[in-house]
């Protein structure tokens, strides 16, 4: 006799590690929880005295098929002595630790991977504004209505710092979900949507018109070489992040290919960028190749190529001085690269994406990301070429 059409058939160990996003039913009220990351849990749903209950009974990694099933069983039970499984299991399991501690935990397990000190604000932001409202509450009780309470008085007056502690919060309870601390993942998406609209200003670092970059760089040409001054050509010729070129090792260029390679552990995205060298910017790295050369007698791969009297790398505000001593204001070293990206946009014929590649962006559009393999490398070197003579109009041997 074949199956009845309808009848769902109980799961099996291989469905419990196979089974797609969804719930899925079992017997007598459980269900297997798979969520779009692949999470696995357990939920049994009863009635009990004429209200619904859902009971999350852990972590597939933890609990069994079978277990599960063990589990369902004793819930049923007490319901049939007249007992509450919550208030029972409440004397039964072992208190949730508080939020605060969870948090913490959580700061010190995924520090040691953050690339820089800043995000020592990740524990300070916690500190100010959630532990005072929720630190003290069990992190299995923690819910939406709990991270309302402490994001209504911060978003609007400090609206980047309420969105960041949002995320926070939300990395804290996935880090409580994985060690098992809490039964189901609590999803924060719907917060948002019980607070005020934001209005968000988006300011920009301080830009020249592009079509006042040539005559800016030709005065810069024409000053007093100086380290400041050189690293500012270097930027402003390469589009670079400022960083990158402070922290730049002679081992880094390959003055026979032109190219100049930034490992990723000193990329803004974490991943290593080529950077394609114009003839302007080979004219000025042989230069200040010649003259370390001159003064030290060797190249050393280590050596920074900008250094300043201490031998240590210059500071930003090195080149920003650069920029002030010729009486202009108004103007960031990062502004420059605004200043390509205009001038790639509306007097070239090259794709955004060359430029993006060029200025190494990240691809904020995931699926995108995954298929664009190529880095344009041959178009971004015609483009850097460009860039160079627009600002030059070919003088290269000046640099």
């Amino acid at each position: 006799m074949g199956l009845r059409k309808g009848i769902a058939l109980p799961l099996t160990a291989l469905k419990v590690r196979h089974a797609g996003p969804g719930r899925h039913a079992d017997m007598h009220g459980l269900y297997l929880i798979v969520r779009d990351t692949g999470t696995r849990s357990w939920m049994l749903r009863i009635q009990h005295r004429g209200r619904r209950r859902d009971f999350g009974l852990g972590s597939v990694n933890a609990v069994s098929l079978a277990d599960a099933r063990l589990a369902v069983a004793d819930y049923r039970r007490m319901i049939r002595n007249g007992l509450d499984p919550v208030q029972e299991l409440g004397l039964r399991r072992r208190a949730a630790p508080d939020f605060e501690t969870v948090a913490r935990d959580c700061y010190d397990a995924m520090k040691g991977g953050w690339k820089n000190g800043k995000h020592a604000s990740w524990m300070r932001s916690l500190e100010n504004y959630v532990f005072p409202v929720i630190g003290s509450t069990p992190v299995d009780a923690i819910d939406s209505a709990a991270v309302l309470r402490v994001l209504e008085p911060i978003w609007l007056t400090i609206p980047d710092t309420a969105r960041r502690i949002l995320q926070r919060i939300g990395t804290a309870l996935d880090y409580a979900h994985i060690k098992g601390l809490v039964s189901e993942e609590i999803s924060l998406r719907s917060v948002p949507r019980g607070l005020p609209r934001q209005h968000r200003q988006v300011t920009h670092l301080a830009a020249m018109p592009y079509g006042d970059v040539p005559a800016f760089m030709q005065k810069l040409n024409a000053l007093e070489n100086s380290v400041g001054r050189d690293a500012l050509k270097l930027t402003v010729l390469t589009a670079a992040r400022s960083n990158e070129t402070r922290f730049a090792t002679w081992g880094e260029f390959d003055l026979d290919k032109g190219i100049w390679s930034i490992p990723g552990s000193r990329m803004k995205m974490r991943e290593p960028h080529v950077v394609p060298l114009s003839p302007a910017a080979l004219a000025l790295i042989h230069r200040l190749r010649e003259a370390h050369i001159a003064l030290e007698g060797k190249i050393s791969e280590n050596t920074w190529v900008f250094a300043g009297s201490t031998g240590k790398p210059i500071s930003d505000a090195t080149m920003v001085k650069a920029i002030r001593a010729m009486g202009i204001t108004g103007v960031t070293v990062h502004g420059f690269r605004s200043s390509f990206t205009d001038w790639a946009a509306e007097q070239t014929d090259f794709p955004k994406e060359v430029a993006d590649k060029a200025l190494a962006h990240k691809i904020s559009n995931a699926v995108e990301a995954a298929y664009r393999r190529t880095d344009f490398f041959g178009k971004r070197r015609i483009l850097m070429d460009q860039w160079a003579a627009f600002l030059f109009r070919g003088a290269y041997a000046l640099m």
